[in-house]
């Protein structure tokens, strides 16, 4: 059962990587080290977990569960654990979701099944909610994908799901566009029953938070959690000056870590821990890839650019 009852996703909430060893196993060891120096950080909501930042699309359920286990067993006792349930089908959707509420996650974050295409079907994501919420009972976090992937749910498909399952009460915010993102925070968090909107846009953090979102949920958290919570308190406290002098550190390693191609960005997170020192191996499962050296040396430039590395390490690592 989850340790923190009457969790409430808000705040900020970074999603961890997984590293692997050489031969592509989980490297339990560095994923213990990778979560305790993540939850050290001031001021976080949870730490989410089985999703796109531990590349969750190549783990089988035993290795979810264990990737649960570890993160339960090493930082389960201080910080919420947020558990993705990543499945085209309801029912498996159901299983993880029981498997994660059995073992003690506190919250759920549920990612839109490719199944559904350009929000025609309602009823069909509501259902999908609806089946896992039945299994869990767990608070859910909805991913919003942007409604051009297909896979984005329209407002008022949203606002259907809200009422039909009580249990969302948030929404990872990946709609990708800031009039349709101020209008998520507009419609949602002003609800009889407020839904809080967590933004991903890294890329434009500092506007999202402006525009009021009630926290965030990004996997950069994993290498810059530290610089997000600064972030959200000073926007919450009206320190503007501060605000825009994080926002300069932030803006740094989001050009890197979201450049294109976009699936290499837990790639480049991994990558840029390594650079600090806190990670040991990079490796990421196929058909990820290695980055090229000069990727590698970009990122260097821009975690020095952030104040995150000193720029003779940066000089040793060349």
């Amino acid at each position: 059962m989850a340790k923190f009852k009457n969790y409430a996703p808000e705040g900020v909430i970074p999603a961890v990587l997984l590293p692997f060893a050489e031969d592509l196993s989980i490297d339990a060891p560095a994923f213990k080290s990778h979560l305790l120096d993540v939850a050290s950080v001031e001021g976080l909501n949870a730490l989410t977990l089985n999703a796109h930042s531990t590349e969750v699309s190549s783990c089988t359920f035993e290795e979810q569960e264990r990737v649960l286990d570890i993160a339960l067993e090493t930082v389960g006792d201080r910080i919420p654990i947020i558990n993705g349930v990543y499945s085209d089908g309801s029912l498996e959707a159901a299983r993880i979701a029981a498997m994660a509420t059995k073992k003690g996650a506190s919250s759920l974050l549920v990612f839109p099944p490719t199944v559904y295409r350009y929000g025609q079907t309602p009823e069909m994501a509501i259902e999908h909610f609806r089946r896992i919420s039945d299994s869990s009972g767990l608070p859910i976090i909805l991913f919003q994908y942007p409604l051009a992937s297909g896979m984005g749910y329209p407002l008022p498909t949203l606002l259907k799901i809200m009422e039909a399952v009580p249990a969302v009460r948030a929404i990872k915010d990946g709609c990708g566009i800031p009039e349709q993102h101020e209008a998520h925070i507009r419609a949602l968090q002003s609800l009889p029953r407020p839904v809080n909107v967590l933004s991903t846009h890294s890329a434009w953090l500092y506007s999202s938070l402006v525009m009021g979102c009630n926290g965030l949920l990004s996997g950069s958290g994993s290498v810059i959690a530290d610089l997000q919570a600064r972030l959200y308190r000073a926007v919450r406290s009206g320190d503007m000056a501060t605000a825009t002098e994080l926002h300069h550190r932030v803006s740094a390693t989001s050009r890197v870590f979201y450049a294109d191609p976009k699936v290499n960005m837990h790639n480049r997170m991994k990558e840029a821990l390594v650079l600090m020192g806190k990670l040991r191996c990079a490796a990421v499962r196929p058909p990820l890839m290695k980055l090229s050296s000069d990727e590698i040396a970009r990122l260097g430039r821009a975690m020095t650019e952030a104040g995150l590395m000193p720029a003779s390490k940066l000089r040793s690592a060349a």
